[in-house]
């Protein structure tokens, strides 16, 4: 019971697996990166554009779902280096407006597909 999601306005899957799957009620999105899906390469300008690209891809694979950002439950953020947090702080307040934010986690890793400096995957409900 389960429902693959796609949309041209995010960037494709670059390996074995899907934009979203909705089950039961739920959105999972994969790991989204700052990659302009038009050019499908990562945008340049560090962390806080990267962060607010990859907040956009995933507001495209929701809307493509038949919902949007307002529907957002919990995001777990990766970041190549937590010194970024603040960058990533200032694109969310600009990507939600100051709005209900969701609950998220934020870890380190080493890396990242493509060189990104983050990655975000969402959980949203329908």
């Amino acid at each position: 019971m389960k429902k693959i999601i796609h949309t041209l306005n995010a960037p494709a899957a670059i390996g074995t697996y899907n934009q979203a799957v909705q089950s039961k009620g739920f959105i999972y999105t994969a790991g989204q990166i700052g990659i302009d899906p038009h050019k499908g390469k990562l945008i340049e300008g560090g962390i806080k554009t990267e962060t607010f690209r990859a907040l956009q891809n995933i507001d495209e694979i929701l809307r493509a779902a038949g919902v949007d950002k307002s529907h957002i439950v919990k995001l777990t953020v990766f970041l190549t280096d937590l010194r970024g947090f603040n960058c990533v702080n200032e694109s969310f307040k600009a990507f939600f407006g100051g709005v209900e934010y969701p609950a998220r986690s934020t870890v380190e890793v080493s890396g990242l597909p493509l060189g990104a400096k983050v990655e975000i995957e969402c959980i949203a409900f329908v």
